[in-house]
């Protein structure tokens, strides 16, 4: 099996890199090593490199590839897109006609495969999966530590039951592409440098047109509707932990699967609690007698109370920790720890008793 290169490594460029640099980095290798642009005898090696490279720019260029692979690296791509969709949305024209090959170019895959050499390709329309929804759910502090179920209201999209999806209105059908004539193809070029197939644009690949759109739909094959769905939330969630429900996100293209819809938990902060990883911490009042003498402390946790022992002396800011009183992980049984800081608690008024004992106690220490 082959090993994919690192794609920075390919086109030289630090994993902070701009876009422009990115596209800087592209523009100047692509140049080196268009298959055009060398002698017979190496055209091979530079095809392989020209394709290599622009792989690697398809990928880094966009934000929402590039995130996948920053991530979860060649996994991240091969996993989730195929070889058309890696190069689909990706704008080359601007990237050519700057390298001073002519305009006109196209932005999906086929077209580049052309550049490659590997000769025409079949158009035929395939069925394609849905669109994935995030939803963002707001959970209190308590909620994610003992988990809940929360009922979600959101939109998507279905296929059309007026249409069944193909887009044209009851009793019509489909007629064939005036533009391509029914080939899904339309015959475009840079500047004359090089020519390719490209994807229709009047009927994108299809090679036919609707006669008449459906009027529930619009031609599209989808509605929108509404959903309502509960959700369980295990124990232990945090921000942005996602919770993938399979099948519930916009519905596929041509028969294509729907996609997944990803709940996506937002913590509230705590009036008490902050929250690091699978740990609390809390800060409490001790009254000053108890911090001098010893004793026990009430100290409020997440589910309750529990009893502190607090040690003779015990100075201001001292921080006591409380195993097994944090919060649940989420990827097994153990819990994370309570830490409690402790604070002197100074009463704001005293009574002729107190002050009078406090009195004599500041004698003692100035002797």
């Amino acid at each position: 099996m082959t090993v994919k290169r690192d794609y920075y490594d390919i086109l030289g460029v630090a994993k902070s890199a701009s876009h422009q640099e990115i596209e800087q980095a592209y523009r100047k290798l692509a140049i080196q090593h268009h298959p055009d642009r060398v002698p017979p005898e190496k055209k091979n090696e530079a095809r392989e490199k020209f394709k290599e490279i622009t792989e690697a720019y398809a990928v880094l260029s966009d934000s929402n590839k590039r995130s996948q692979y920053d991530q979860f690296g060649h996994a991240g791509i091969d996993g989730r897109y195929t070889q058309e969709d890696i190069f689909r949305g990706v704008d080359f024209s601007s990237i050519f006609e700057n390298m001073g090959f002519g305009g006109g170019g196209s932005s999906h895959f086929e077209d580049i495969f052309e550049i490659f050499g590997g000769g025409r390709r079949s158009r035929q329309p395939r069925p394609q999966r849905g669109d994935d929804i995030e939803y963002s759910l707001q959970i209190t502090l308590e909620e994610a530590y003992n988990g809940t179920e929360k009922t979600m209201q959101f939109y998507n999209t279905e296929t059309c039951p007026a249409c069944k999806g193909t887009g044209a209105k009851s009793g019509t059908g489909m007629k064939k592409c005036p533009t391509c004539h029914g080939t899904g193809q339309q015959s475009a070029g840079f500047g004359g440098f090089f020519t390719f197939s490209q994807t229709c644009s009047k009927c994108y690949g299809r090679g036919e047109i609707i006669e008449s759109p459906c009027g529930e739909c619009r031609g599209r094959g989808k509605v929108k509707k509404g959903e309502k769905l509960t959700v369980k939330i295990p124990p232990g969630v945090d921000n942005g932990t996602g919770i993938v429900i399979r099948g519930r996100g916009e519905a596929g293209e041509l028969g294509g699967p729907q996609g997944d819809l990803y709940v996506v938990t937002h913590v509230q902060s705590h009036p008490m609690f902050e929250r690091h990883g699978d740990n609390l911490y809390i800060a409490t009042k001790i009254p000053y007698p108890t911090m001098c003498l010893g004793g026990e402390a009430t100290v409020s946790t997440i589910d309750g109370f529990v009893k502190l022992t607090i040690p003779p002396g015990t100075q201001p800011d001292k921080v006591f920790r409380l195993r097994d009183k944090g919060m649940p992980n989420i990827h097994s049984s153990r819990k994370g720890d309570l830490y409690v800081k402790v604070e002197v608690d100074v009463p704001t008024k005293l009574d002729g008793k107190q002050k009078t004992i406090l009195q004599e106690l500041k004698k003692t220490f100035e002797k």
